[in-house]
């Protein structure tokens, strides 16, 4: 694949020094699909420089993409990653028929952290600012409930105490439910995209499951499920652009058909 400069870099969506985003856009785009991606980095770390290969790649599969860096704990806890997400999207509406885009056809994705604050912003409607609509949204190996890695450390195999979980939700445990996806969905349906890995973290493949289930038996959506054989919580979102195609192929192929492409 080759490599394509960003057409923008570090635009602000906010006014904290995190709140900025890139956009790779297709040469001449007019109207294309949007995906709107959120790094991971377990709520603490992470930056939208490590997948500038998710914009390389989004581009060249014919989507203006935008890669987002939002708040990080424990500076900023829970909910500013949904509010970001919701922020990121507003600015995205506003300007993305400059850079060549379609303000109705925007998927939201995430991976780790990222899929948590993009479930959270799509399946919460709390955070819905006005005038939402995204075409569809896919979430990668994300964590969905607040108190689960709490109270399940040793089946899990997780080593207490988490500062990754407690940096961004707290100790609290009476504030757990309020901050758990899976607890307080109340969003209509609306397409989406559930994976997790072949050789993922134990608690992601479990939240995964869990989501998939609460929302197809509780809430009525029908989301597509997908397990990426050969992968770890890491390689998804790095492997796109490369020569594998478990990744990219069904993640560009839900693209193109929620954005009726």
């Amino acid at each position: 694949m080759p490599d394509a400069a960003p057409l923008l870099t570090d635009l602000a969506y906010g006014p904290h020094a995190r709140h900025r985003l890139d956009v790779y856009a297709p040469p001449g785009a007019h109207g294309a699909p949007v995906l709107v991606f959120f790094h991971g980095g377990g709520f603490i770390r992470g930056d939208k420089a490590i997948r500038a290969n998710v914009g390389v790649w989004g581009a060249a599969q014919g989507f203006v993409t935008v890669l987002a860096n939002y708040r990080l704990a424990p500076e900023c806890r829970w909910p500013s990653g949904p509010e970001d997400v919701a922020a990121v999207w507003q600015t995205v509406r506003a300007q993305v028929c400059d850079w060549g885009g379609d303000p109705d056809r925007i998927v939201l994705v995430g991976e780790s952290a990222g899929a948590a604050h993009v479930a959270a912003a799509t399946l919460m409607t709390r955070f819905e600012p006005p005038g939402w609509h995204i075409a569809g949204a896919a979430l990668l190996s994300g964590p969905y409930n607040a108190g689960l890695e709490a109270l399940a450390p040793s089946a899990l195999g997780i080593e207490q105490p988490d500062v990754r979980n407690s940096a961004y939700f707290g100790d609290d445990p009476g504030l757990w439910h309020q901050a758990s996806i899976v607890d307080q969905v109340d969003a209509a349906p609306f397409p989406l995209l559930i994976a997790a890995a072949e050789r993922d973290l134990r608690q992601m493949q479990v939240q995964a499951g869990e989501l998939f289930a609460r929302l197809v038996t509780r809430h009525g959506f029908a989301p597509e499920l997908h397990w990426w054989a050969g992968h770890d919580h890491f390689t998804p979102g790095a492997s796109l652009g490369s020569d594998d195609p478990t990744v990219g192929e069904p993640l560009a192929a839900f693209m193109r058909r929620v954005c009726l492409v």
